[in-house]
């Protein structure tokens, strides 16, 4: 069974951004690096042991993965 999906809406600048972003990277599409990225923001934690804040660790890492896809300077 395939998987139900849901529209999240970004600024048109950062979805053309990203387009430019993951020419030749072998995403298909910024819908694909988007999932990509949120997955792996995501899973680091289970639902199960999400705590309310970000520990300091968890915030560095993604300001440095931010500050790699340029989005942080």
């Amino acid at each position: 069974m395939k998987e139900s999906r849901v529209t999240i809406k970004i600024p048109r600048p950062l979805y053309r951004k990203i387009g430019q972003i993951i020419e030749g990277s072998g995403f298909s599409s910024p819908t694909d690096f988007v999932v990509f990225v949120l997955r792996d923001l995501v899973g680091e934690r289970g639902p199960a042991e999400a705590p309310d804040e970000f520990t300091q660790e968890e915030l560095r890492s993604i300001r440095r993965k931010l500050r790699n896809l340029g989005y942080l300077e």
